[in-house]
Formats: C-alpha cells, structure tokens, sequence
C-alpha cells in the first residue's frame, strides 16, 4: 500500500467522520426544534391526520429517550450528593476530634504552667535558703578562723579551762559539718527543681506546637467542609434541576400520549399501554398516583372495557332499557338530579366536538340493587357530579369535556381524588369518597376501597417493575 493511497483513506475517514457528527448534531438540534410542545399541540394545518399521529410518536419517543438520559443524570447526582455527605459527615466528626484534642492539649498547657509557676517559686524559696545557709556558713567560719586565731595567753584568760576551750571548738567544726551537708542537700534539690522546670517548660512547649498544629488542621478541615457544603449545594441545585427536567419531560411523554389517543379516537376501548400513558398525564395534572387513579378506572368501568349496559329511554321518570336483552328496568337515571345534566352534556358535545350523539342510545350503568344508575364512561360518573368537574377539566384541555372518553375521564377522576385526598387525608378515604361521596367505612365502602387498593398495587407493581402477577391481570382485566 502506498504512503499516497494511506493519506488519501484516511483523508476520506476523517471527512466522514466530521460529517457524521455534524448530521447526528444537526438531526438532534431539529428534532429539538421540531418537537417544541408550541409547535406539536395542535395539528399544523398542512398535515394529514396520518401525518400529524407520525410526528407525535417520533415526538414522544424523543422526550421518552430525553427521560431516560435525564433519569441517569438524577442517578449519578444523588450518587454524587450522598458521597459529599458522606465526606462533610466524616470531616465533622474529625473537626469535633479536632475540638477534643485541642481542648485536652490546652487544659495540659495550663496545668503544666501552674506546676513550672510552683517550682518557680519552690527554686525561689530554695535560693533565699541557700542565701541564708550561706551566710550562717560564712559566720562559723569566721568565728572558727577567729578560735584559731587566739593565742595560749588568750584562751587561758578567755576560758575556765583548757577543756572548755577544745569543746567550743569541736562544737563549731561540728556545726560547720552539719551546715555544709544542709548546704549541699539544698543545692542537690534546687538542681533537681531546675531540671524538672526545664523539662515541663519543653512539655509545655511540645503541647502548644502540637495544640498550634491541630489549630492548623481544624483550620484546614473546616474550610475543606465548607468548600464540600458548597458543592453539596451546587449538587442538590443540579438535582433539583434535573428533577424538574424529568418531570416536565414525562409530562411532554404523557401529553403526546393523550393527543395520539385522541386522534385515533379515544372513545373507543384502549390498550393498556395507552391506558397507562393516558393515566401518567391525567394523574400528573391532578398531582396524584397513575396506578390510584388505574385502580378506580379497573373497578369503575374494566378500565373503559364496561362503561355501561343501560340506555335511559324515558327522561321523565328515569326508565330504560338493559341493551344485552331490551328488557325494560327502572331507575337507569335520576330524571330530577341527572337527567337534565345528561342532556344538556350531550347537546354541547354534538354542538362543540362535531359529534351526533344519540342521549338515547349512549350507554350508561344499570342501577345496583339500591340507587341510581346512569353513570358515564370510564370514570362512570353520575350526570350531576360530572357537571361539577367538567369546567376543570376543560381549563386544561382547552375544549368540551367528552365523560366517554378516556383522557376526559381519566382527568376529571383524578381531579375528584385530589380533592378527597387533600380533604380527608388519605388515598383510602378519598376512595371511599369515591364511590360513597364521603368516607362512611360502613360496608360497601370499605369494600371497594380494598378493591380499588388491591387494583392500584398491581398496576403500581407494574409501573415499578414492568411486569404483573396472573392473579393481577386477572384482577385488572388483561386475562
């Protein structure tokens, strides 16, 4: 192979290369310009509805990748943040270490300095006493010098006898021996006193450089704890912000969801993929669990499988029909509390949606052995509770409210959790209020709040975990 032919190949490599990375970082930065949630809400006008469903899923699959990256990001930030509390928990226990030990070496440096002021003043009291036996030596002296001195004459005028002269004498060489020997113990002590205050005063100073050099390292280790708080902070600030990120990212992921339902019609019985992406929005808008609010949608209606087997046919007194076997049954719907509601619900959906609902023939609950029935779509709600919700739910759509259909319903249900939630304290009694209009515990109350539990926590098993046991999707409805 020729040097030339090398050059040329790898000439080309790297162009291709350059290339490449420019259309990845194009392609990316498009795909960010184009699925601005500005742009993608509504429909533009020169798309097919074909077009517009393919342009949602690329979107959401865009914000679903853009999750995930984030979800990594918030994984090695709190990894990060538990490190740096880890290291800022070990350099506190070592400052109060630190404390401790400078605390003790001061308590020693001042004992210390209270024994070298003691056998300062002992050396003192020492040298007064040397000066003193000095002084006492210094006159026997004089006075032996001063015997020795006297001549023969002199001691015989002076004294009685011979005798009394020599006794004098030996009883001074006696004193002068007795001083000396007193005169020398004490320098032996003073030396001794001297020596230990030498010894203390280089304890002492052995303490206060040590005590200096452990100021030094507290010094060090709480500037050191406080640069770590610092990044603890940037940390948790970085976290924060990738928390939001992924929030409004999934709310991208959710909100798409709910669109691409509502361009294939979300009327009809759904996945439970699209379910469970219909309950992520919905959910998310109230500020409540997905899986509580799959839970009452599984009780209430399989989840949008079961929404009704009733047609009311007579608004005057309430009456209608069983479709499965066009027997007559009374009370399908209070024609004092609902009726009204229900007419005027579907009068304003065939007005504003376009649509050509029939009051007579769109379904709605049997009445159970007690009660109304006349409950609407997924979230089956009653005509005159629906009325309640229904301009909430349409402040965050923007458009009527449709209680058939799933993503209308699931907010409005989500919206009524919230408030028992809020109102009672409890998820459980919030789903009591449900299905009973207020927490009563008696029987059937308690009932369908271990139901719809029971539902949540396999839906919530789901969510976590991705799968779900036989005796949940039996439970659920997907068996």
């Amino acid at each position: 192979m020729s040097l030339r032919f090398l050059r040329i190949t790898l000439l080309s490599l790297l162009v291709f290369i350059v290339l490449f990375s420019y259309f990845l970082s194009f392609a990316q930065e498009n795909l960010d310009e184009v699925c601005q949630w500005e742009k993608i809400e509504k429909k533009p006008g020169d798309f097919s509805d074909e077009e517009y469903g393919l342009l949602l899923k690329k979107c959401q699959k865009y914000y679903q990748q853009k999750s995930d990256s984030i979800e990594q990001d918030i994984l090695k930030t709190e990894q990060e943040k538990n490190t740096l509390k880890n290291k800022i928990t070990i350099l506190a226990n070592k400052i109060k270490s630190l404390d401790y030990q400078i605390y003790q070496g001061n308590i020693m440096v001042k004992d210390l300095t209270a024994q070298i002021e003691d056998t300062r003043v002992s050396i003192d009291k020492l040298n007064i006493d040397i000066n003193g036996k000095k002084e006492s030596l210094a006159n026997l002296l004089q006075l032996r010098y001063e015997e020795d001195e006297k001549s023969t004459i002199e001691i015989f005028l002076a004294e009685d006898s011979l005798g009394d002269f020599f006794d004098n004498l030996m009883a001074l060489e006696s004193l002068n021996f007795k001083t000396q020997d007193l005169l020398k113990n004490i320098k032996s002590l003073k030396n001794n006193l001297e020596e230990q205050k030498s010894s203390m005063e280089k304890e002492r100073g052995d303490l206060e450089r040590l005590v200096i050099a452990q100021n030094l390292q507290k010094k060090g280790s709480t500037e050191l704890k406080k640069n770590q708080e610092d990044f603890l902070r940037m940390t948790e600030a970085e976290y924060q912000r990738y928390l939001k990120e992924k929030e409004e990212t999934e709310k991208r992921v959710a909100e798409i969801g709910a669109k691409i339902l509502d361009l294939i019609g979300a009327r009809e019985s759904v996945s439970y993929k699209e379910a469970l992406e219909v309950a992520r929005y919905a959910a998310l808008q109230a500020g409540i669990r997905p899986a509580l609010l799959l839970g009452v949608l599984s009780q209430e209606s399989a989840i949008g499988k079961n929404v009704g087997q009733c047609y009311l046919k007579n608004p005057k007194t309430g009456e209608g029909v069983v479709v499965y076997s066009g027997n007559k049954i009374s009370r399908v719907m209070n024609p004092q509390r609902d009726v009204p509601h229900f007419l005027q619900i579907i009068k304003e959906l065939n007005k504003n949606r376009g649509l050509n609902l029939d009051p007579f023939k769109e379904l709605v609950s049997c009445p159970m052995s007690f009660g109304w029935g006349g409950a609407m779509g997924p979230a089956q709600f009653i005509p005159s509770t629906w009325v309640l919700y229904k301009s909430r739910v349409e402040t965050i759509i923007k458009e009527s409210a449709d209680p058939w259909n799933i993503r209308d319903a699931s907010l409005a249900a989500s919206i009524y959790l919230k408030d028992g939630i809020l109102k009672y304290g409890t998820e459980g009694k919030a789903v009591q209020s449900y299905f009973c209009g207020y927490p009563k515990n008696d029987y059937w109350c308690s009932w369908y709040e271990r139901n719809v539990m029971y539902l949540t926590r396999c839906h919530q098993d789901f969510i976590d975990k991705g799968v779900m046991s036989q005796s949940c999707q039996e439970a659920v409805g997907l068996k």
